[in-house]
Protein backbone atom coordinates (compact mmCIF):
# COMPACT_ATOMS: atom_id res chain seq x y z
CA UNK A 1 0.00 0.00 0.00
CA UNK A 2 1.33 3.40 -0.91
CA UNK A 3 0.27 6.51 1.48
CA UNK A 4 0.49 10.14 0.43
CA UNK A 5 1.60 12.38 3.18
CA UNK A 6 0.05 15.67 1.58
CA UNK A 7 -3.28 14.82 0.43
CA UNK A 8 -4.97 11.87 2.64
CA UNK A 9 -5.19 8.94 0.30
CA UNK A 10 -3.63 5.24 -0.40
CA UNK A 11 -3.25 3.36 -3.12
CA UNK A 12 -4.22 -0.57 -2.86
CA UNK A 13 -4.29 -3.68 -5.25
CA UNK A 14 -8.39 -4.22 -5.47
CA UNK A 15 -10.00 -7.54 -6.99
CA UNK A 16 -12.65 -6.57 -10.09
CA UNK A 17 -14.80 -9.16 -8.28
CA UNK A 18 -14.60 -7.31 -4.59
CA UNK A 19 -14.23 -3.69 -5.63
CA UNK A 20 -15.70 -3.92 -9.03
CA UNK A 21 -18.88 -1.66 -8.28
CA UNK A 22 -16.63 1.25 -6.92
CA UNK A 23 -13.98 1.03 -9.70
CA UNK A 24 -16.91 1.15 -12.12
CA UNK A 25 -17.99 3.91 -10.50
CA UNK A 26 -15.43 5.82 -11.00
CA UNK A 27 -14.58 5.07 -14.61
CA UNK A 28 -18.25 5.73 -15.43
CA UNK A 29 -17.94 9.42 -13.98
CA UNK A 30 -15.04 10.35 -15.76
CA UNK A 31 -14.86 8.07 -18.91
CA UNK A 32 -18.38 7.99 -20.06
CA UNK A 33 -20.05 10.83 -18.22
CA UNK A 34 -17.38 13.35 -18.02
CA UNK A 35 -15.92 12.65 -21.50
CA UNK A 36 -18.49 10.99 -23.48
CA UNK A 37 -17.00 7.18 -23.98
CA UNK A 38 -19.97 5.01 -25.27
CA UNK A 39 -20.94 2.48 -22.67
CA UNK A 40 -19.68 -0.68 -24.99
CA UNK A 41 -16.14 0.64 -25.47
CA UNK A 42 -16.03 1.70 -21.59
CA UNK A 43 -16.87 -2.35 -21.05
CA UNK A 44 -14.31 -4.35 -22.65
CA UNK A 45 -14.89 -7.63 -21.11
CA UNK A 46 -10.95 -7.82 -19.99
CA UNK A 47 -11.55 -6.25 -16.35
CA UNK A 48 -11.80 -9.90 -14.64
CA UNK A 49 -8.18 -10.20 -15.69
CA UNK A 50 -6.29 -7.35 -15.29
CA UNK A 51 -5.02 -6.14 -11.77
CA UNK A 52 -6.74 -3.00 -10.62
CA UNK A 53 -5.42 -0.66 -8.19
CA UNK A 54 -7.79 1.75 -6.27
CA UNK A 55 -6.97 5.05 -4.51
CA UNK A 56 -9.06 5.81 -1.61
CA UNK A 57 -9.32 8.39 0.99
CA UNK A 58 -8.63 8.22 4.84
CA UNK A 59 -12.63 7.62 5.46
CA UNK A 60 -12.22 5.16 2.53
CA UNK A 61 -14.14 6.93 -0.20
CA UNK A 62 -12.62 5.83 -3.65
CA UNK A 63 -11.12 8.20 -6.15
CA UNK A 64 -9.21 7.23 -8.81
CA UNK A 65 -8.50 3.43 -10.31
CA UNK A 66 -6.16 2.21 -12.96
CA UNK A 67 -5.73 -1.24 -14.46
CA UNK A 68 -2.61 -3.18 -15.35
CA UNK A 69 -2.94 -6.77 -18.52
CA UNK A 70 -0.73 -9.41 -17.86
CA UNK A 71 0.86 -8.13 -21.50
CA UNK A 72 2.45 -4.94 -19.63
CA UNK A 73 -0.81 -2.56 -20.60
CA UNK A 74 -1.87 0.31 -18.21
CA UNK A 75 -5.34 1.45 -18.69
CA UNK A 76 -8.68 2.83 -17.63
CA UNK A 77 -6.59 5.16 -15.39
CA UNK A 78 -9.54 7.82 -13.81
CA UNK A 79 -9.22 9.68 -10.81
CA UNK A 80 -12.27 11.99 -10.13
CA UNK A 81 -11.95 15.81 -11.02
CA UNK A 82 -11.52 17.06 -7.41
CA UNK A 83 -8.46 15.24 -7.01
CA UNK A 84 -6.70 15.80 -9.75
CA UNK A 85 -3.42 17.25 -9.11
CA UNK A 86 -2.86 16.13 -6.10
CA UNK A 87 -1.21 13.12 -6.74
CA UNK A 88 -3.65 10.32 -7.37
CA UNK A 89 -2.58 9.91 -10.78
CA UNK A 90 1.36 9.51 -10.18
CA UNK A 91 0.85 7.43 -6.88
CA UNK A 92 -1.46 4.98 -9.35
CA UNK A 93 0.85 5.19 -12.67
CA UNK A 94 3.71 4.84 -10.22
CA UNK A 95 2.35 1.64 -8.64
CA UNK A 96 1.23 0.44 -11.98
CA UNK A 97 5.18 0.47 -12.66
CA UNK A 98 6.61 -1.05 -9.77
CA UNK A 99 3.60 -4.14 -10.26
CA UNK A 100 4.89 -4.94 -14.02
CA UNK A 101 8.57 -4.87 -12.76
CA UNK A 102 7.27 -6.99 -10.01
CA UNK A 103 6.01 -9.53 -12.61
CA UNK A 104 9.06 -9.40 -14.89
CA UNK A 105 8.00 -7.11 -17.26
CA UNK A 106 10.54 -5.65 -19.68
CA UNK A 107 7.79 -2.74 -20.90
CA UNK A 108 4.72 -0.93 -19.98
CA UNK A 109 2.69 0.34 -22.28
CA UNK A 110 -0.46 2.63 -22.33
CA UNK A 111 -2.71 5.08 -24.75
CA UNK A 112 -2.69 8.19 -23.45
CA UNK A 113 -5.07 11.04 -24.19
CA UNK A 114 -2.87 14.02 -25.70
CA UNK A 115 -4.07 16.21 -22.76
CA UNK A 116 -2.22 14.37 -20.71
CA UNK A 117 1.30 13.33 -22.91
CA UNK A 118 3.41 15.47 -20.33
CA UNK A 119 1.97 14.21 -17.49
CA UNK A 120 3.25 10.42 -18.42
CA UNK A 121 6.16 12.04 -20.19
CA UNK A 122 7.47 13.06 -16.60
CA UNK A 123 7.33 9.31 -15.75
CA UNK A 124 9.79 8.55 -18.05
CA UNK A 125 6.94 7.70 -20.73
CA UNK A 126 7.98 8.29 -24.73
CA UNK A 127 5.30 8.63 -27.31
CA UNK A 128 5.34 6.50 -30.19
CA UNK A 129 3.51 6.64 -33.77
CA UNK A 130 0.99 8.97 -34.57
CA UNK A 131 -1.95 10.39 -32.85
CA UNK A 132 -5.06 8.28 -33.38
CA UNK A 133 -8.76 8.34 -32.18
CA UNK A 134 -10.10 6.02 -29.75
CA UNK A 135 -13.60 6.71 -28.61
CA UNK A 136 -13.66 9.77 -30.36
CA UNK A 137 -10.39 11.08 -28.48
CA UNK A 138 -7.56 11.88 -29.54
CA UNK A 139 -4.39 9.72 -28.07
CA UNK A 140 -1.06 8.65 -28.20
CA UNK A 141 0.60 5.37 -27.82
CA UNK A 142 3.69 5.41 -25.39
CA UNK A 143 6.32 3.04 -23.80
CA UNK A 144 8.30 2.72 -21.17
CA UNK A 145 11.31 0.17 -20.75
CA UNK A 146 11.53 -1.28 -17.12
CA UNK A 147 14.77 -2.25 -15.88
CA UNK A 148 15.35 -5.27 -14.56
CA UNK A 149 17.43 -5.18 -11.27
CA UNK A 150 21.22 -6.90 -11.70
CA UNK A 151 21.54 -7.70 -8.01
Amino acid sequence: MQHSPQHKFIVREAKWEEAGERLRAIRECVFIREQGVPEELEWDGLDGECIHLLAETGPGDAIGTVRLLADGHIGRMAVLKEWRGRGVGSALLLRSIELARDMGLCRVVLNAQTTALGFYRKAGFKASGGEFMDAGIPHHRMELALRQSME
